[in-house]
């Protein structure tokens, strides 16, 4: 399982956080991959949201991503599973001195015969992650935590 993970320190509050975070529509913002977002259940984070997030790959490849777990102001996990490969975003939010850390963690693995491609996929799952790093620091005006 290729797996990527960031804490980002914003001055925002835990609930402007979570609400910003938890908006797949948002992710066009921050992550440099992801081409557009349309919400096809739902309005807004929730639960039961569903997103089409459709990524940079060969052109543009669409994940349907289901909320699984909403908690808000502190947790989403959201969760696109396709007969190759399934994808676990989490992102956590929690009050930590005065301050706000955001916490996102994505994991990739593939399904089937085709695991033996996880250990290749690490280094550029890390490489699509620190440009998504990259946009989280800007989008949240953040720091690294």
């Amino acid at each position: 399982m290729a797996r990527y993970t960031t804490s980002i320190r914003t001055t925002r509050s835990s609930v402007a956080a979570f609400e910003y975070m938890a908006d797949l529509r948002n992710f066009k913002h921050w992550d440099p991959g992801v081409k557009s977002v349309t919400q096809v259940a739902g309005d807004g984070a929730g639960a039961g949201a569903v997103f089409d997030v459709v990524v940079n790959a060969r052109g543009g490849l669409t994940l349907r991503y289901h909320t699984t777990h909403f908690d808000p102001p502190r947790k989403v996990v959201i969760e696109a599973k396709s007969r190759l490969f399934n994808s676990i975003d989490q992102i956590d939010v929690r009050d930590e001195s005065g301050s706000t850390v955001v916490t996102y963690e994505a994991s990739l693995a593939f399904n089937g015969p085709l695991r033996v491609f996880d250990v290749v996929m690490r280094p550029f799952f890390n490489r699509i992650g620190e440009r998504a790093k990259a946009g989280l620091l800007r989008e949240l005006d953040g720091q690294p935590a």
